[in-house]
């Protein structure tokens, strides 16, 4: 709720104004009754025809500015809800950028996408609502009491002591159903995460036949979110007849307290009328809070939801001021005993990785699944803040560069091919928004990608499916390797990202790049050791550890584990004559 406030501070004009009016219309609706009261007693008692006229028309009047300040109301309400939550959302955004993927991995991208969505548009119907009646309500009702005394003391007692009960009633409620309204968020997260897991791995659902599981897992989700919804809806749902209830009860009460009144001759006709219409617009304001209350009860839920992301703390710092001294020697990257764990992931994923890389070197990175080598390159961009050790790249920390600046060396193709949707030449433009189709075009070329987008009537303006969905996996895989050579970085970091290339497209790959500038350094992440053999230096990695360091032929001859991998891809026999073929 604290960043709901802090936001608000830019729209506090609008947030007072917007209550300041539906006071004022709810002044003019109190005085309604009083004007009936003085019609019945005065113009119908006394038949006075003009007296009625006149009453008819100030009635109107309060109408017409009633209606008037409830139209501002809802105009300087809705300005300043909207406002509000769309600087929130921007703001829990630019938070978000600011997490390193430590954070995300905590967090997860199911829970972020509901804050960003549905708990956003709940707070601010929330507000909305609250700043139009949270005020007013109450208003009228305490109004209705205190106007009910000017007619007559003893009648307006019904409301006394209605009142406190309607009170008890309404907020015993709603403290039942706060902590309800957060089990409902907490299973809507669920069901999310749920349907985007199903909706992402629909092609191997089905391709494993999985479809009947599938819909299982995702009615099991479902049915627990409609279970929590029918309770605290139970709850909710009592709200509007047990006050209907308490209200009907005053109303007879009071008819009947009135009738004896008028009787006795302490109050007239017309003044009962009055009472009894305090009452209904004291019915129906009860109505309203009830209900604004169950809307209140849930956007506070999701206002500490979002409030919950906004209090954790990016991980990593930058400093702002730094001095460029990658140039100082020959060296690109340097991991010096670096250990790495995962948030909550019990043993390390890096354990005392050391090895130096210079620049214009080729690194390739090899081992089986779980070994850690993509946990390695990760560290080199600093997606991940080493545990123990240190990065250095071109001589300085990683965790010495100011924020972006390390980016800027470092061309990355993730091992999961994500593309936007949108033109291909927007997605190059990610590399080096000031790309010109020639830096594009060679870019293409050099991740032998260009015979495909020449092949699209539209080239480079090809529109782009959501990642990239209307071309094959080779073809996405490419493109994601051509937008990081776009940037023409020093150090170029490809994990895994050939695995959907045939052999002779991968060799024609490693080559062109190899033909680049002389002083990129690439490190090549794959589980083929033909897409690593012709490196300067391999790194062999198992189960988090540095098994093996050195050219092909020295691991060949000596690791165990880079020849059990070796092997397992090219049998003893024959494995020179593959080599030399995947070589060539």
């Amino acid at each position: 709720m604290k960043k709901l406030f802090e936001y608000l501070k830019d729209y506090r004009r609008d947030a007072i104004l917007a209550p300041t009016f539906k006071l004022l219309e709810a002044f003019f609706d109190l005085l309604v009754p009083l004007v009936v009261a003085r019609i019945i007693d005065v113009g119908i008692a006394q038949d006075n025809h003009s007296y009625i006229v006149h009453m008819v028309i100030v009635m109107l009047l309060l109408a017409v500015a009633g209606l008037a300040s409830s139209i501002t109301a809802q105009f300087f309400a809705a300005r300043s809800s909207v406002g509000c939550v769309t600087d929130m959302r921007q703001g829990l955004f630019d938070h978000i950028q600011k997490f390193s993927y430590s954070e995300l991995d905590q967090v997860g991208t199911d829970t972020l996408i509901t804050r960003m969505t549905s708990d956003m548009q709940q707070v601010q119907n929330g507000l909305n609502m609250a700043l139009r009646l949270l005020l007013r309500s109450p208003i009228v009702v305490l109004g209705s009491m205190i106007m009910a005394f000017t007619i007559d003391v003893k009648c307006a007692l019904v409301f006394v002591v209605a009142i406190p009960i309607l009170s008890l009633v309404v907020f015993g409620i709603m403290r039942v159903s706060i902590p309800m309204f957060r089990r409902v968020q907490k299973k809507l997260d669920r069901l999310l995460g749920s349907t985007r897991e199903n909706l992402t791995g629909v092609r191997v659902v089905r391709a494993f036949g999985q479809e009947k599981d599938a819909v299982k897992a995702f009615d099991d989700n479902n049915d627990a979110l409609t279970r929590w919804n029918e309770k605290v809806g139970r709850w909710s749902a009592a709200l509007n007849p047990l006050t209907y209830a308490i209200v009907n009860i005053a109303t007879i009460v009071l008819i009947q307290v009135g009738a004896i009144r008028v009787n006795m001759g302490g109050i007239q006709q017309g003044q009962v009328v009055a009472l009894y219409n305090y009452m209904a617009q004291m019915i129906i304001e009860l109505i309203k809070l009830a209900q604004l209350i169950v809307l209140i009860n849930r956007s506070i839920a999701c206002a500490e939801r979002i409030q919950s992301v906004f209090e954790i703390k990016p991980g990593m710092a930058f400093p702002k001021d730094w001095a460029d001294g990658t140039d100082a020697n020959d060296t690109a990257v340097v991991f010096d005993h670096v250990t790495f764990t995962y948030e909550n992931g019990g043993a390390p994923a890096l354990s005392d990785i050391s090895f130096k890389a210079k620049k214009g070197e080729t690194v390739g990175i090899i081992g089986g699944t779980g070994s850690g080598k993509s946990t390695l390159v990760s560290l080199i961009p600093r997606f991940y803040d080493a545990g123990d050790g240190a990065v250095t790249v071109f001589g300085e920390d990683v965790r010495d560069y100011p924020k972006g600046k390390l980016n800027e060396k470092i061309g990355f193709v993730p091992q999961r091919v994500t593309l936007f949707e949108g033109s291909i030449r927007d997605n190059l433009s990610w590399g080096k928004a000031d790309a010109d189709s020639d830096e594009m075009n060679r870019a293409l070329a050099t991740a032998q990608v260009k015979d495909v987008v020449d092949q699209k009537p539209e080239g480079l303006d090809f529109h782009l499916q959501q990642n990239g969905h209307n071309l094959s996996g080779g073809q996405r895989q490419r493109l994601t390797i051509a937008r990081a050579l776009v940037r023409k970085p020093e150090i170029l970091i490809m994990d895994d990202s050939a695995s959907a290339l045939d052999f002779a497209t991968d060799a024609a790959l490693r080559q062109a790049i190899h033909s680049l500038h002389r002083d990129m350094t690439v490190f090549i992440v794959s589980q083929r050791t033909a897409s690593v053999m012709s490196a300067d230096q391999i790194l062999v990695l198992d189960q988090g550890q540095l098994v093996g360091q050195g050219t092909h032929e020295e691991l060949l001859a000596h690791n165990q584990v880079y020849q059990e991998i070796y092997y397992s891809q090219f049998p003893k026999e024959d494995g020179a004559d593959n080599a030399t073929a995947q070589e060539a």
